[in-house]
């Protein structure tokens, strides 16, 4: 009778177990034609060796899930880099276009000519720069880019740099104001640090209204370069988008590279050991970037 009984109760174990495998295998079926929704793999039997495997199997899932919606998120990024390409580099292409089918104009003064050349070649420059930036980019995701970090006078860097923008600050009528104290070196790699610079001066050229203040912080072992303008009002979801690739504060200005430019600064702060980081208080702007101090 003893053996009858656990004959018996063996068969519906295994008839359960049988019943709940079926069960998983349509609940996969289904998860398989709709993959959109969020459902999981369940068993309702209380064996431990098909519940470990129903959660290995959720888990594969999931992971499947996530990296389809990183991949789709990619392609989106993707897109939408593809339309801020075609939109930075259409429109200093219409304008050489048109001014060169200018030149071609016999009735045209010198003092035109002239005029309509240099319009051109900074309309040349300003796609060399875009040309530039999205290489420098390619090379920056690379991991086989490599930074040699050294003994950097962060000071020097920037008023170098920023005295390569005074005609393009006295053009804008922005007002430059940078705090005059001693700083100390930092651990850097120059050409990684000027490009930081670069961009963030780039940055406040394009955005800027009237003003630019650039000053230093020294704080536990960092030396922060904290950059100022004033700018339109950036509401709290904008700010949040700030250092991706693909943002733009304003679609409708061309050649401005707000998340291209920040973007490029974020990376190659963050390969330093530094952090990158944006605020926004009524009409001022403030981007503040770290690096780590000489010892």
């Amino acid at each position: 009778m003893i053996l009858i009984f656990l004959l018996i109760v063996a068969v519906i174990m295994l008839l359960l177990f049988h019943w709940d495998v079926k069960r998983m295998t349509k609940q996969l079926d289904r998860i398989s034609e709709n993959f959109g929704t969020n459902e999981l793999v369940r068993t309702n039997t209380h064996n431990k060796s098909l519940a470990l495997f129903a959660s290995k199997i959720n888990q594969l899932i999931q992971l499947f899930k996530h990296n389809q919606q990183s991949v789709e998120r990619r392609e989106m990024e993707l897109k939408q880099e593809i339309t801020n390409i075609s939109h930075d580099l259409r429109t200093p292409l219409t304008s050489i276009k048109g001014f060169s089918e200018l030149l071609t104009d016999p009735s045209i003064s010198e003092t035109d000519r002239k005029e309509f050349l240099a319009i051109i070649q900074k309309k040349i420059d300003n796609l060399t720069m875009i040309v530039d930036l999205f290489y420098e980019l390619s090379q920056h995701d690379s991991s086989d880019k490599k930074l040699t970090m050294e003994k950097q006078f962060l000071d020097q860097i920037v008023v170098e740099t920023m005295l390569m923008f005074y005609e393009d600050f006295e053009k804008e009528q922005i007002k430059v104001q940078m705090e005059e104290s001693s700083v100390p070196a930092v651990l850097a790699d120059n050409k990684a640090t000027v490009r930081i610079v670069i961009n963030l001066i780039q940055n406040a050229l394009t955005y800027a209204k009237s003003y630019l203040n650039i000053r230093f912080v020294e704080k536990e072992g960092y030396i922060w370069l904290v950059v100022v303008n004033d700018v339109e009002q950036i509401n709290a979801t904008k700010l949040q988008q700030i250092f991706n690739r693909t943002f733009r504060l304003d679609s409708s200005r061309a050649g401005t590279h707000l998340g291209l430019g920040l973007h490029i600064v974020q990376q190659l702060v963050t390969k330093q050991g530094g952090e990158a980081v944006a605020n926004v208080h009524e009409n001022e702007f403030m981007i503040e970037v770290s690096f780590r101090k000489w010892d």
